[in-house]
């Protein structure tokens, strides 16, 4: 098991189709029912985002992933970024978001987070905003 502050290497690669059973493993254990529940709609987005991507330990174990959309000149907006738990701390999140913004240098990066990883986005240098959401019925 990592432990925070270990050198971890990580490779970051596309996603691929056959990620997406890990990936949903991931949003279970997470407690995100809901893409694990509309699963085809999740196997959609991720073949409509234009970034997704997944981060891969020494082992080619699945242990991080990235998706959301750019348009490529003003906003990048991140819809999920998950660690696997024993990863975290290992840098493995900064790396794809870092992997993402260098794709993308001139944009912005928006997000949801829960509070739980608030510390995370702050240490950073994300900062909290003010926002709305709707969902379908």
């Amino acid at each position: 098991m990592a432990q925070a502050g270990d050198a971890l290497e990580i490779t970051i690669r596309s996603y691929e189709e056959k990620d997406l059973e890990h990936i949903q493993k991931l949003n279970k254990k997470q407690g995100w029912t809901g893409l694990v529940e509309k699963h085809i709609q999740t196997k959609e987005a991720w073949k409509n985002s234009n970034i997704a991507y997944v981060a891969e330990s020494q082992g080619q174990e699945l242990i991080a992933y990235i998706r959301g959309v750019t348009d490529g000149s003003v906003s990048t907006y991140i819809c999920e970024l998950l660690v696997a738990q024993p990863f975290r701390g290992c840098g493995a999140g900064r790396k794809l978001l870092d992997f993402v913004h260098a794709l993308h240098p001139d944009t912005r990066i928006d997000l949801l987070a829960s509070s739980s990883s608030r510390s995370f986005y702050e240490e950073h240098e994300f900062r909290p905003f003010y926002g709305f959401r709707k969902s379908r019925p």
